[in-house]
């Protein structure tokens, strides 16, 4: 199914995710690259060796997620927008996903957006509760959304309205 339509089955996006035990520590990388292709600016980036591609610059990366402290560096270089921070460290209820968002209009903190799988589907709606996008992010803004806990494995973008 994914070499049709290039969105992983739950069983795949399940493998990229660290344990919930890790989650709940803290920020922590998830990064969603499911071919082999030439990219690297994530390893390059990371300065906690929390992401290691090796010699072969084709290999998918694998994330040391002990070694990584969710700063989102990683997350401003992936040029295809396969990077999210998930934390699960401030509530029981709900966990704060850290997204790259490309489009206008950039929401606003405190704002409410529809929450989208990985096949755009609207699955809830989530709070806007940060926007990064500082001129060293080369126009890829990093939005935070606060979303209900049963969404940490299938929220994957966002959808705001146009005012």
């Amino acid at each position: 199914m994914f070499e049709k339509t290039g969105i992983p089955s739950k069983e795949m996006v399940m493998g990229k995710f660290p344990s919930i035990e890790r989650i709940n520590k803290g920020p922590v990388a998830v990064i969603e690259c499911y071919k082999e292709i030439p990219c690297n600016p994530c390893e390059t980036a990371c300065k906690f060796d929390a992401i290691n591609i090796g010699e072969d610059i084709n290999t998918i990366p694998v994330v040391t997620s002990d070694n990584c402290t969710g700063c989102a560096i990683c997350l401003t270089k992936c040029p295809g927008l396969a990077i999210m921070i998930v934390d699960g460290s401030k509530s029981e209820t709900t966990v704060l996903i850290k997204i790259s968002y490309e489009f206008l209009p950039l929401p606003k903190v405190g704002d409410t957006v529809m929450g989208l799988d990985r096949e755009g589907r609207h699955i809830t709606d989530v709070k806007i509760v940060g926007v990064l996008n500082p001129k060293s992010f080369d126009r890829t803004p990093i939005v935070t959304v606060e979303a209900d806990r049963k969404y940490l494995y299938d929220l994957r973008n966002i959808k705001v309205e146009a005012k």
